[in-house]
């Protein structure tokens, strides 16, 4: 019978409940939303690893129990096996840790190398001890002698190389990560060495799932950002509802830098190391929190930071330094905590509120205006939200307004623009400044398009019936929209559900510089052609303009922005420049409608550069549409 020393007084119970701790770890993973990142990898490597290792171990050791009657050479390879198993974890940890850290590629191909030295030696030292007789051995009377340290001095060697390693990449992490992971790997490493005083061996494996646990907390379940430091919103929320709940004051510091603000990027080194001093060095207490890639948040009670102000003044002061190295735009936000605020938790929503209209590399102290203007937003929004929910195409809030366009061929006003209000209860009339980016950024256009448009073609079919001589009413489009695939279907529905024909609609678009975009306005356009819609191109002469591009699509009339009315009468250059365009697209058989018209001046100055249509001031300003009727003329 195999008689075995005490070094393997061994309990089944510890690598069951490895087993069991890897299955829960695999249960959560699959039930949660995780980043599917190489370090990801790498930890569900460690995973099966100890999971095979336990399973190795058991069945070692229940060989070893079971007597004569187990194969010895068997028994020689489970051990090495198993063995290898934990050596590996270790060497996936070495492996993790360069990843995680975002190590440059020629320091973590060395951390590699010298880990796949370490592991091929120990094992190779210890097989070869076996084969010889002086290591581990089961002897011909079945005693299991030679208790070897090769395993242990591999571990101590692997101990010492993640040590390093840790040091190695202190700048490039968060120190609460750090600190993690240190304080598991030092308990871990204890109950090891207590085991070897005890002869024991029974939580072996179990000491390598104490640094696993730790990456499945700090790095796939905590929303700890490696690099930065940096918690996400729903950490920031639980943060502000606590304090508000203690009524606990504090000071947030927000900083945006919009060409790190997209999926992919992320923040360069240098300011990487600034953002992780924001809550480590400048505030006692201090949180850092990521909203997006490249805006992050620092949050810090006043109760722990009495001179916040000179600490945020040494904080923009060091941005400061680093902003004339590199010369990044970015948008800085200061404020302090505000009992409405706090109350709804909306400290990120007020934040992108006061960004949106600041200007780039300029710092923006929130004031009792910026949070006036935010609930005035929140509660645009909030309506905006109803309305889409209700879907209602005679919906009360959204008003129908126009602009008359003057018919220069005809000599008359026969054609409009309708442009859109919202009236509501707690805040009046609202313009489409406020609440088209609004409407646009939460999915909500294309229903206030389609009840613009019904009301619009209600009117239509009314100033027919009443004897007006009406040829057509534009609405402004959004390009968003024709990315919906019943877009056609909802436009002409409208437009057939007001009994009037298509030709009394044109729909304004404008032009957009995605070729992917281009491909499917170019196929909604030539689609609602076909039932006889006309189309503008409108704001022509602001930001991107593809000549080619607009003349592969059909538009019947270019609306000349507002800026190039302007732009002619400033000089003789500029206005050939104007008046050639014009020219060009006439020959073309396009329409010309100047927009911005406000002065006899520049009325005859569009005249004189192939004008078919003026809208503007000098006319009329836009006007409910019901009043359409007193600039236009009865059909004869």
């Amino acid at each position: 019978m195999l008689q075995v020393d005490l070094f393997d007084n061994y309990n089944i119970a510890g690598d069951v409940g490895v087993i069991a701790i890897c299955a829960v770890i695999v249960i959560l993973l699959s039930t949660a939303y995780v980043v599917r990142t190489r370090s990801f990898h790498v930890f569900l490597n460690v995973i099966a690893s100890l999971t095979v290792a336990a399973l190795v171990n058991i069945l070692y050791h229940f060989l070893l129990a079971k007597g004569d009657s187990s194969p010895v050479a068997l028994i020689y390879v489970l051990r090495v096996v198993y063995q290898m198993l934990l050596l590996d974890v270790l060497f996936l940890f070495a492996l993790y840790t360069t990843q995680a850290s975002g190590m440059e590629h020629k320091k973590a191909r060395a951390v590699a190398i010298i880990a796949v030295t370490l592991f091929t030696v120990t094992v190779g030292i210890d097989v070869i001890l076996s084969l010889t007789g002086t290591g581990f051995r089961i002897a011909e009377d079945g005693t299991v002698t030679g208790r070897s340290n090769v395993f242990v001095i591999g571990y101590i060697l692997f101990i010492a190389l993640l040590a390093i390693l840790m040091t190695q990449i202190r700048h490039l992490v968060y120190k609460r990560i750090l600190y993690g992971f240190y304080g598991t790997m030092i308990v871990s490493v204890a109950i090891r060495f207590i085991q070897l005083a005890l002869n024991q061996s029974s939580l072996t494996t179990m000491t390598f799932v104490f640094p696993t646990i730790a990456m499945l907390y700090i790095m796939h379940s905590n929303p700890y950002s490696v690099t930065l430091g940096t918690v996400d919103i729903r950490a920031m929320e639980e943060m502000v509802r606590n304090m508000y709940g203690k009524k606990s004051e504090f000071v947030f510091l927000s900083l945006l830098l919009p060409d790190f603000d997209e999926e992919g990027k992320e923040f360069p080194e240098e300011l990487s190391r600034l953002a992780r001093k924001f809550s480590a060095k400048y505030f006692k207490k201090g949180v850092l929190f990521q909203l997006s890639n490249g805006h992050v948040v620092l949050v810090a009670p006043k109760q722990y930071n009495p001179d916040y102000e000179k600490r945020i003044e040494r904080i923009l002061a060091n941005f400061e330094e680093q902003y004339q190295r590199l010369h990044l735009p970015y948008k800085i936000v200061v404020g302090e905590s505000n009992d409405e605020i706090s109350r709804r938790n909306e400290y990120a929503s007020l934040i992108k509120s006061v960004v949106n209209s600041q200007p780039e590399n300029t710092v923006c102290r929130v004031s009792s205006e910026n949070i006036e203007r935010y609930n005035r937003e929140e509660y645009i929004l909030r309506e905006l939200t109803d309305i889409f929910k209700k879907c209602d195409v005679d919906d009360p809030r959204v008003l129908a307004f126009c602009q008359p366009v003057f018919n220069l061929k005809a000599f008359k006003f026969d054609t409009a623009e309708a442009l859109m209000r919202l009236d509501l209860e707690r805040t009046g009339i609202v313009y489409p400044d406020e609440f088209i980016p609004l409407a646009e950024s939460h999915g909500f256009i294309h229903v206030l398009t389609e009840i613009i448009l019904n009301k619009t073609c209600r009117e239509i079919r009314k100033l027919i019936e009443e004897g007006y001589s009406i040829e057509r009413i534009s609405v402004n489009v959004s390009a968003l929209e024709l990315k919906d695939k019943d877009f056609c279907e909802d436009i002409t529905k409208i437009i057939d559900g007001n009994s009037i024909s298509g030709d009394k609609i044109a729909i304004e678009l404008t032009e957009s510089s995605s070729e992917a975009d281009f491909m499917i306005m170019k196929e909604k356009v030539e689609e609602l052609r076909d039932k006889g819609i006309q189309f503008y191109l409108d704001d022509f002469g602001t930001g991107y303009s593809n000549m080619q591009k607009i003349m592969e699509l059909p538009f019947d009339i270019i609306k000349f922005d507002r800026s190039l009315v302007i732009a002619s009468g400033t000089g003789d250059r500029a206005g050939r420049i104007v008046e050639n365009l014009a020219h060009i697209f006439k020959d073309m058989e396009y329409s010309i409608l100047y927009e911005g018209v406000e002065t006899d001046v520049d009325e005859k100055r569009c005249q004189d550069m192939s004008a078919s249509y003026l809208q503007g001031y000098k006319y009329s300003r836009p006007v409910p549409i019901e009043q359409l009727r007193e600039f236009l003329q009865k059909a004869e």
